[in-house]
């Protein structure tokens, strides 16, 4: 059994490159794999591995400069989440593309999972997705508004466009893990909304403990990881994942006209050139080797 382990921190790093070597050294002691992102304003990732290795890694980072109070959220797993370790340098760690834009400044208020359905059942609440358009196609909350985007990036044009249509509401956000909602909110905040609230640990935190019979969720809910998604009780769901173009897809996906494994699914097998085509084709055939050299070692 796999332990993963979902985090984010805003804190101010001085030198955040100097943070690197030693969680790759202290990941690869304990066998633990995933993904870091370290940047001046924090750090951001999924890790999964034995117990008493993320054990040991989120020690190292709660004693970081300003990370004491981080908090993250746990899941198990059967099969490896992830092969390889990776801590990489960023601009962000969650790329808004707004510099002004400060959570450790101010962020909307938090509301408690237990405290979510109330909230958004409000006829003076409006309920904001902020993940990307493929993240909501396979679940999101009764009555969640979608901005349709294909990036984070894009939520502030999105807002522009857009912020009319929220006069005289209050805005509820909600996403993944909490940690796009903390620049969203204060980006909010900016442009002068009064009434902002996000759900505190996202939707992960949501599953992991409203009750199923109780839940506002429809659907399942897309992680960064190996497991592609999970529904209520953290549970894995059905998903895969399209290699083509990174997009969740379902088990019956996979008899549809366009799919091909490690190439292409129903939703972007028009969007790809032929080109693009015969490159993820090859790359499936290197990764279809590399998967029977090492069934071979292993036998």
């Amino acid at each position: 059994m796999y332990t993963i382990a979902a985090l984010y921190h805003f804190s101010r790093f001085d030198a955040p490159d100097a943070l690197r070597p030693p969680l790759i050294a202290l990941c690869a002691q304990h066998d633990v794999k995933g993904t870091l992102l370290v940047a001046a304003e924090g750090i951001n990732g999924t890790i999964a591995g034995p117990r008493t290795g993320i054990d040991a890694v989120i020690a190292h980072i709660r004693a970081l400069p300003g990370c004491a109070d981080l908090e993250w959220k746990e899941s198990t797993a059967t099969t490896p989440p992830f092969g390889k370790m990776k801590v990489r340098l960023k601009r962000e760690i969650v790329t808004m593309g707004q510099p002004d834009v400060d959570p450790l400044a101010k962020v909307g208020h938090y509301v408690d999972p237990a405290d979510w359905n109330d909230l958004i059942g409000r006829d003076d609440v409006a309920v904001i997705d902020t993940r990307n358009d493929y993240e909501v196609a396979i679940g999101t909350f009764d009555g969640a508004i979608d901005p349709e985007t294909q990036s984070f990036g894009e939520f502030p044009a999105w807002w522009e466009a857009n912020k009319d249509r929220f006069h005289n509401k209050k805005i509820a956000m909600f996403c993944t893990g909490g940690i796009r909602c903390e620049k969203s909110t204060n980006y909010l905040i900016g442009q002068g909304v009064e009434d902002v609230f996000h759900l505190k640990g996202g939707i992960l935190k949501y599953l992991e403990e409203v009750p199923e019979e109780q839940s506002s969720w429809k659907g399942d809910c897309f992680v960064f990881d190996n497991r592609v998604s999970v529904g209520h009780g953290l549970k894995e769901g059905p998903h895969m994942l399209c290699h083509g173009c990174r997009r969740p897809i379902l088990p019956e996906d996979t008899a549809k006209p366009g799919y091909e494994a490690g190439v292409s699914c129903p939703q972007c097998v028009n969007e790809t050139s032929d080109a693009d085509k015969a490159r993820f084709r090859e790359r499936q055939r290197q990764m279809t080797l590399a998967k029977a050299r090492g069934e071979t070692h292993r036998s």
